[in-house]
């Protein structure tokens, strides 16, 4: 009886925090989104110049035609504090024209515009955090400065012990405020992207709250960082279908060292597994292949397929039938068939190199 009870007030408390906030997820990116994001090609060295550039490549250089109609500002954006009347402030160094004409300029070309905050008190590099500010920064976000969706970040949250809300609390606090608003105003909600780094088993219940959830900690452009986050998702990659991805990070093709062939791979896999697509390279330096790679019909038609929304994922385990994963062999070699001999693989295009 001692370990019993215990054990059924958690799971009846973490049934009515996974409740909150389940008709957020309605009804938007019913696919995985595709676009663009700030972070892996800028990090903080980011400007209104450099995101309306990288824009208007997209659109040049055939990508939004290929399907990728996301801009998205990651962190850094905003002064270091609020304003007197509590809301975020664009730095205005960075962002002189403000950001509804930035969100003006870039629905102009036909692409819709993404933004970034945190669940916790300041974002991952210390700006001001939306915790306990949800109702108010959903609007800043949706009305006041015009974008379509959101990456919701986990960083400098409060202790749990304190609040009581865990990290299914915080996100069902976000969740709420942009489905309230939508309510409220007849516009398609925010789409909310998780970042939470795949704590609590997210792709258990992340589709309550968002249409996508991080799995893994951050990439890094690198084979092993790639085949780590392959290996990793081949685990839960079962969790994405309609309305709700796995989320394996913004891709890092055109970045590091990545080889020709790693390349083809990462997004291949990041494809099949029906992640969500965000190009993190610089697209005014991106070379032909960066450029081949991204716009691989075939590849992204699978990734954007209407009628099956679960990811391509018949895995087995190491380089060997016998072997386990190892850094440069992850759990993803794709095999149908009975045998290697009359498998069919997706090789031409899907390579991992040893």
């Amino acid at each position: 009886m001692s370990t019993s009870a215990p054990v059924f007030v958690l799971a009846l408390t973490l049934s009515q925090v996974a409740f909150i906030g389940a008709h957020a997820s309605e009804g938007v990116a019913k696919l995985p989104v595709m676009g663009f994001n700030t972070w892996n090609a800028y990090q903080c060295n980011i400007s209104e110049d450099i995101v309306v550039k990288n824009a208007n490549l997209m659109v040049s250089l055939g990508l939004a035609d290929a399907g990728y109609n996301y801009v998205n500002i990651d962190d850094c954006y905003a002064a270091k504090y609020r304003n007197s009347a509590g809301d975020i402030v664009a730095n205005q160094t960075k962002f002189p024209s403000g950001m509804k004409a930035l969100t003006d300029s870039i629905h102009a070309l036909g692409l819709n515009a993404g933004i970034y905050s945190d669940a916790g008190w300041f974002t991952c590099q210390l700006y001001p955090g939306s915790y306990q500010n949800e109702e108010r920064d959903a609007r800043l976000f949706r009305d006041d400065w015009g974008f379509d969706y959101l990456k919701y970040d986990n960083c400098a949250v409060p202790f749990d012990n304190i609040t009581r809300q865990n990290i299914m609390g915080r996100y069902a606090r976000m969740a709420n405020a942009i489905s309230d608003l939508s309510q409220s105003t007849g516009k398609p909600p925010l789409i909310l992207s998780l970042c939470e780094w795949g704590r609590e088993q997210v792709w258990l219940w992340g589709k309550r709250y968002g249409q996508s959830w991080r799995t893994t900690d951050d990439i890094s452009p690198s084979w092993l960082s790639v085949a780590s986050i392959i290996n990793q998702n081949s685990f839960y990659s079962w969790a994405s279908d309609f309305y709700g991805h796995n989320d394996m990070d913004m891709l890092e093709i055109g970045n590091g060292n990545l080889t020709y062939e790693e390349s083809k791979t990462h997004f291949t896999a990041w494809a099949l597994m029906k992640s969500p697509l965000l190009i993190g390279t610089d697209l005014e330096v991106a070379s032909n292949q960066t450029i081949e790679i991204l716009t691989n019909r075939e590849i992204i038609a699978i990734n954007q397929d209407p009628v099956v929304g679960t990811g391509v994922t018949p895995f087995r385990w190491g380089s060997t039938r016998t072997t386990l994963a190892t850094d440069t062999h992850p759990s993803a070699v794709l095999e149908w068939g009975e045998s290697e001999r009359d498998g069919v693989y997706a090789g031409k295009y899907l390579h991992f190199p040893s």
